[in-house]
């Protein structure tokens, strides 16, 4: 068990495998010896280990029918769940880090860019093994189907696809579904306004084909940065080496001019011809839904496949929480990049951002916690966090809280909502925003990709800030003295943090963490 403080921290995580060690260490990894059906087996074990306490990661060692494969491929399924630990480990934290400090110090980490580092094939443990020509067949990989009305096998659900912007040069890391069409085709779903979607129809704009490649065995690093939205000229992997604080050791392709991933498991690389569409999906979503089936997809013709010795596929299963292997992760990372976009901005109060896991999978719901200091500054926030790159995308429902609201505790999020929001006068709708062809509320179908968002100021009214009603809260004296013989009087676990204490006149805001105990 890991005893080291929440402000302390291991080297960097170099690769899945060092990953998995310390994810052991703290006791959430289970491995499964016996074979288990890659066809909605995995998934359905996956699914319902999320719901438990404490949400393992699931590694598969044995895939039913595969056993005398010669890849000898393995599964990790469920890497983040709704494991604030795991999320920490994967960001370069402390396991027992708070949620908002960890929001805080992703959020500064973001501000830190470190381009990757080029290493030698011979140094790149990608290339332990490779196959190309008539030898590529991707049924050689247990690529598993999620769910029963799946239109095929995904491989690439927790994977980092990497493109190449035509016309600037720089690269592009986006997680993307990817699903096995035949031995050596694969499709690759994107939404309106992706990047990689942006740069295959520039590339066939020119009428030429668009080289990618695939990491579907990775640090989950990469699945948490390359989920975000980030400015369309600085490539994933910058963001991702100021995470990590060293940078990302990578590659050059074997068939592509694209930089990989030096320590990932397994790697395919391909083109997409000009115009070449096939019929994808429908694949079960973020949302807990069946995304609608796209009649046109992208088509990638595997050019290369590298993998490590006894390689790890990486799984993310799509469902309702807390079983959305995204959901935890959006929380904190989603959370820290809509932050950091109001601090580039200059927006001042700002005490958290938290993007709730359990709306759509951490995409339906920003939460934003301040201390109004202006009139029309929570508006104005509002405003703001609705639109800025980290959070324009299908979020539906922005809130705004005071700074003794804690944003990360829905029930305290409510309680500010019934106490503090007057519907006819602190809500206001956004229509025609970005949105998704995956939201199932919007229908016909045909009305998707736009969307809309409610802006809610659940804060107390700036105009009468000095005659609002007083809250009820401890004082400080009193909290630390109980928070001090909490182990003492016998009573379970350790004091809950509070953010708001009573003074002889009003109370004080506590910063995260600076309490005693």
């Amino acid at each position: 068990m890991d005893d080291r403080g929440p402000n302390t921290v291991k080297k960097p995580v170099q690769d899945l495998r060092e990953w998995l060690a310390r994810v052991e260490e703290i006791g959430e990894l289970v491995r499964i010896d016996k074979p288990v059906e890659r066809d909605e087996e995995m998934s359905a074990i996956s699914y319902l280990l999320a719901k438990q306490k404490s949400s393992p990661a699931v590694l598969f060692n044995k895939t039913v029918g595969f056993e005398n494969n010669k890849i000898g491929a393995r599964h990790l399924w469920s890497p983040f769940g709704p494991s604030i630990r795991r999320i920490a480990i994967s960001l370069e934290e402390h396991p027992d880090t708070p949620t908002v400090e960890l929001i805080r110090r992703t959020k500064d980490k973001l501000k830190q860019r470190t381009p990757p580092r080029e290493v030698s094939a011979a140094e790149a443990p990608i290339y332990e093994n490779s196959l190309y020509g008539d030898d590529i067949d991707l049924d050689l990989l247990p690529i598993p189907k999620h769910w029963p009305r799946d239109g095929g096998r995904y491989a690439g659900t927790a994977d980092a696809v990497i493109t190449k912007d035509p016309e600037t040069g720089y690269f592009n890391v986006g997680t993307y579904r990817m699903m096995q069409q035949d031995k050596n085709h694969t499709g690759l779903y994107l939404s309106p306004g992706k990047d990689a979607r942006l740069h295959i129809q520039k590339a066939w704009d020119r009428g030429e084909s668009l080289e990618v490649a695939a990491a579907w065995g990775i640090d989950p690093l990469f699945m948490l940065v390359g989920s975000q939205s980030f400015p369309k000229t600085v490539s994933e992997y910058e963001y991702a080496g100021g995470i990590k604080g060293q940078p990302i050791p990578v590659v050059k392709g074997k068939t592509t001019n694209l930089m990989i991933p030096a320590n990932a498991e397994i790697v395919v690389e391909g083109v997409i011809r000009p115009n070449a569409l096939r019929a994808e999906g429908p694949f079960g979503e973020f949302t807990g839904y069946y995304g609608k089936p796209e009649a046109a997809c992208p088509l990638v013709e595997i050019t290369a496949i590298h993998y490590r010795t006894s390689p790890i596929l990486t799984n993310a299963l799509m469902a309702d929480y807390p079983s959305c292997e995204q959901s935890g992760f959006f929380a904190i990372l989603r959370g820290a990049k809509i932050w950091d976009d109001l601090d580039k901005l200059g927006i001042l109060g700002i005490h958290g951002v938290y993007s709730h896991p359990a709306a759509a999978g951490g995409f339906g719901m920003t939460i934003i916690s301040l201390q109004q200091r202006y009139a029309g500054h929570a508006a104005q926030v509002l405003a703001l966090a609705a639109q800025v790159p980290g959070g324009a995308y299908y979020t539906k429902f922005v809130i705004a809280v005071d700074e003794d609201v804690d944003p990360t505790d829905i029930d305290q999020v409510l309680w500010a909502l019934g106490s503090r929001c007057n519907p006819i006068d602190d809500m206001d709708i956004l229509r025609n925003t970005w949105s998704t062809p995956l939201d199932p509320c919007q229908n016909p179908p045909e009305k998707r990709p736009y969307g809309s968002k409610v802006l809610i100021n659940a804060c107390k009214d700036h105009r009468y800030l000095p005659v609002f009603s007083a809250r009820t809260t401890l004082r400080k004296s009193v909290y630390d003295k109980v928070a001090a013989r909490w182990e003492e009087l016998g009573l379970p676990g350790k004091a809950p943090e509070v953010r708001a204490y009573e003074t002889e006149e009003k109370f004080t805001y506590q910063e995260e963490g600076q309490h005693t105990k």
